[in-house]
């Protein structure tokens, strides 16, 4: 019997699925200081607190191509999802990693999906993969599938920090400091392109949630499945919950905490929503 695995890096926030067996290659975060890494030991709640107090610059750097291959283990089927490569290099490590595994071993196949995106929209890709396996679904079959999935997902988020995104040369650390300055919270989208792009500056998180909920419907969401994930700000991903249920009413409704590089990047109190556009 074909063994079949899904495997992502930490970037997807989960660390198991139900039905399939799951792996992630784990993502790192530095300072000249210290070294996290992104696996089931970390104390993201340290790390985050960490980060807040560190004056310096920070960075995460992608998982390199003997950690995908270790996650990838001696599966006959691997179905791998990587963060957006738009913003890591990720997929590309993780796509040298399946030219050598199915080099070293002959007849498995491995798919690399990149996400164009990341954390809760990578968790929708994921759970839509292991339903196609539960399915019996061939590989080619589910390969395709998965890039039609792809094309009817999006993700939108709230951030009220831009700090560790200016260390990282990703916004204008003007831009971040008047953000943090003026009590702003940026809520924007991930572009087709993979990049995250920004669409409205909400002054207060109540605001911020109600911009949310519009751009869900301005960006294709009508019902289906949503996932919602944070970073230790689980009262705003609950009122959130309740305000889609409310305003579309036939969903599936995940909540989920951020693993260590969504909770980098998100930094205290962002939500990002992943969804199935209609």
């Amino acid at each position: 019997m074909k063994k079949i695995k899904i495997v992502a890096d930490s970037s997807c926030d989960l660390f198991s699925l139900e039905r399939t067996e799951l792996a992630t290659a784990p993502m790192k975060v530095s300072t000249a200081e210290r070294s996290f890494t992104d696996d089931p030991s970390l104390n993201v709640a340290e790390m985050v607190d960490y980060l807040y107090g560190y004056k310096g610059r920070s960075k995460s750097s992608c998982p390199n191509t003997s950690d995908w291959l270790e996650a990838f283990g001696d599966a006959d089927e691997i179905y791998c999802v990587t963060i957006t490569s738009g913003l890591s290099g990720s997929f590309n490590s993780a796509s040298v990693a399946k030219n050598i595994y199915e080099k070293e071993h002959t007849g498995s196949r491995v798919a690399v999906f990149d996400s164009l995106s990341a954390g809760p929209e990578m968790t929708l890709i994921i759970r839509k993969i292991e339903d196609y396996i539960s399915q019996g679904m061939q590989f080619d079959e589910i390969t395709e599938s998965v890039k039609e999935y792809m094309e009817g997902t999006g993700l939108i988020f709230m951030l009220k920090s831009l700090r560790n995104f200016a260390n990282n040369g990703r916004v204008s650390p003007i831009v971040a400091k008047i953000v943090g300055i003026a009590g702003l919270c940026i809520v924007g989208k991930a572009s087709e392109e993979g990049t995250l792009e920004p669409m409205h500056k909400c002054r207060g998180e109540r605001r911020s949630l109600e911009t949310l909920v519009q751009s869900l419907q301005a960006e294709g969401f009508r019902s289906g499945r949503v996932s919602i994930g944070h970073c230790e700000n689980e009262s705003a991903a609950l009122e959130l919950k309740a305000m889609i249920e409310k305003k579309f009413g036939n969903v599936e409704i995940e909540i989920h905490k951020f693993r260590g590089l969504c909770s980098f990047y998100a930094e205290k109190g962002g939500v990002l929503i992943g969804f199935e556009k209609n």
